[in-house]
This record gives C-alpha cells, sequence and structure tokens, in this order.
C-alpha cells in the first residue's frame, strides 16, 4: 500500500482542490482521508453517504461532584488555567478553559472533583458521493491535541485500505508545519508538496522542505498558479532541485479553481480539459 501526502506550507495554494481531484482520478484504488481536521473542508466536496460516525475522545476534563463539595475554593486559587469561578453559589468549571491537569483534583480536600475523558471531536467513515472510500473528522469548538486526531484519522484510513485491499492511501493533510503537520509522516510513502508563486509561497515552502528533510521522506512538487510571478517560480525551481524534489507539473492560474468550489464540484467534474489533463499527469506520477 502506498501513503500519499499532500502538503502545502501555507494555506489558499489549491492544497485541497488537488486532493479532491486526485482522490476523483484514482477512483476505487484509493481511500482519501482529510486529515486537515483544524478546519476540515473535504466532505464540501465530496458530500459522504452513509456515514459511520464514531466519538474521538482525548485528555481530561474535570468535573465538580456538588454533592461532596464543600465549596471551600481552594480549587479555584489553584487553578493556573482561571477555569473555575464562584457563581451561584457553587463553583464551575469553565470547559474551554480547563487545561485536564487534574491540580484541582489532586488538592480538593473533599475528593469531590474527578477527570473524566474529554470528547473532542467526531471521525467519520462513509463512502463519497462519487463512490470511493472516504475518512475525515471534525474536531469539536475550542478542542485541543487535532494532532491525536490527525493520527486516528489516518490510521483508519490505512486500516480500512488493508481491510478493502485497496493500494493507495490519499492524505489531504493540514497547511503549515505545526503539530498536525507533524503527526501525517509517520509511514508516509510520499509526499507531494502544492505551493504556489508568491514571495510567501516560497518562504513556507522552505519551511516545509525543511521537515520533510527531518523526516526523510520522498517529496516532489506542484507549482500551482505559476504565471502569477514566473521569477519566483523559477526560484522554487531552483530551490527543489538543490533538495532533489522533482517538479513533477506547473499549473497557471485558472478561475476554475474557484468556480468549481462555488458549486462544490471538484476539478475533474468543472470541465476545464487543461485542468484535467494536468491533474492526471500528477496522479500517473505518483502511482508510479
Amino acid at each position: 500500500m502506498k501513503e500519499i501526502v499532500v502538503l502545502s506550507g501555507k494555506g489558499g495554494t489549491g492544497k485541497t482542490s488537488i486532493t479532491a481531484a486526485l482522490g476523483v482520478v484514482a477512483g476505487g484504488q484509493a481511500v482519501v482521508a482529510d486529515c486537515d481536521v483544524d478546519a476540515a473542508n473535504l466532505h464540501i466536496l465530496y458530500q459522504p453517504q452513509n456515514e459511520q460516525v464514531h466519538e474521538f475522545f482525548s485528555g481530561k476534563l474535570a468535573v465538580i461532584d456538588y454533592e461532596t463539595c464543600s465549596a471551600c475554593g481552594i480549587c479555584e486559587e489553584k487553578c493556573r488555567f482561571d477555569a473555575i469561578h464562584f457563581a451561584d453559589g457553587r463553583y464551575v468549571i469553565d470547559k474551554v478553559s480547563c487545561e485536564g491537569c487534574s491540580v484541582c483534583s489532586h488538592l480538593c480536600p473533599e475528593k469531590a472533583i474527578n477527570m473524566i475523558e474529554n470528547k473532542t471531536g467526531n471521525w467519520y467513515q462513509s463512502k463519497s458521493r462519487l463512490n470511493h472510500w472516504f475518512v475525515h473528522a471534525r474536531l469539536g469548538i475550542a478542542q485541543e491535541n487535532s494532532g491525536k486526531l490527525v493520527s486516528k484519522v489516518k490510521h483508519e484510513a490505512k486500516r480500512l485500505a488493508e481491510t478493502e485491499n485497496i493500494p493507495y492511501v490519499i492524505v489531504d493533510g493540514p497547511p503549515g508545519v505545526g503539530c498536525p503537520v507533524i503527526s501525517v509522516f509517520s509511514g508516509t510513502s510520499h509526499v507531494l508538496i502544492v505551493t504556489e508563486s508568491s514571495q510567501s509561497g516560497l518562504h513556507d515552502l522552505k519551511r516545509l522542505v525543511e521537515l520533510i528533510d527531518f523526516f526523510k521522506a520522498a517529496a516532489s512538487c506542484v507549482i500551482n498558479k505559476y504565471d502569477l510571478n514566473e521569477t519566483i517560480t523559477r526560484e522554487i525551481e531552483a530551490f527543489c532541485r538543490a533538495n532533489r524534489i522533482a517538479v513533477i507539473n506547473r499549473i497557471p492560474y485558472n478561475g476554475i479553481f474557484s468556480a468549481a468550489l462555488r458549486k462544490n464540484q471538484t476539478l475533474m467534474e468543472a470541465g476545464d480539459p487543461m485542468i484535467v489533463d494536468k491533474i492526471n499527469e500528477i496522479w500517473n506520477h505518483l502511482k508510479t
């Protein structure tokens, strides 16, 4: 099984649009996973059917047993996250501010504070409207540990591919170089970098390549909107050559990207023959 992770050093490069299109080209040969759990949007294009919904728990959350609580106030005094306040005659824990550190539970003289598993979101397994397997997730509002949820989505996509004897997993990774991105590198066969010909695109590409080098992952690059600044495009190509990263395609600026999104379509459905050819060329390179 080959695992292809699509990454970009920054948002707005066209990463998700290209990932969605690759999933359409691959069809039944690939499980597609949306690991951009902080801002998941691949499901908008895929409109998954017959979803299996699974809860995801990560970390702990403090809960007060009011039958035991003596309202001594030690928990409020010792909480460094200002998550406990006295209101309406009792102490109340702010679930958003609670970091699950357990200090209040350990220091409570009445043992009235318990630490429970914190539900941070859901993950889903389904078939897309285009009839290929799709695994994605939604992180709850103000919830952390997105790196763990990324790992869960990726693990379940790989497990599904193994169970169904599917040869490829295509992962839409988070943008940037933070913890969620680091979480997608385990077991990755190949990283497809999607960048753009802007100064910020080049800067963030360099940061991403440093991370790829650290994990010793194989990588190739697609330059989207290459004709917006061909001077920077040449700098990107020179940087990639110096770092032994093949630039496998250059895509000119094309309004079909935004037009397709407005219609909740993938690039393969939007009807631009040049873009369709470009996506097919990228997939033919990646699957070898």
